[in-house]
């Protein structure tokens, strides 16, 4: 399996560059997969959710090429909508030999 290059950016640049793809919409139309990882229920009291609401990491697949190509984190609701902003939150995105990342919140 061939080494990726990690690169860190800000939350609002991978959020543009997953948007700019289209993943979410991709996954609505099929062209891409979705596997769930991390399934917590309930979610974490802190998040100001309706109850049952369950807190996601989900990977999507590229079918074609059989490999993961963003993975993102997720407030599924019992009814199927996404909580918080209503859209998934990137965590990575993975292209050609790169996997783009949010960069680590600064220490002092």
């Amino acid at each position: 399996m061939p080494r990726h290059r990690k690169i860190r950016v800000s939350a609002t640049e991978l959020r543009a560059m997953f948007n700019d793809g289209g993943y979410y919409e991709r996954v609505q139309s099929g062209e891409l997969l979705e596997e769930v990882g991390y399934n917590r229920h309930p979610c974490p009291p802190r998040v100001s959710e309706p109850y049952c609401t369950r807190s996601q990491t989900v990977h999507y697949v590229d079918l074609q090429e059989g490999r993961t190509v963003v993975v993102v984190h997720q407030y599924l609701r019992e009814d199927g909508s996404l909580g918080a902003s209503g859209r998934p939150d990137p965590k990575r995105i993975y292209q050609g030999n790169m996997i783009y990342v949010v960069e680590l919140p600064q220490t002092e």
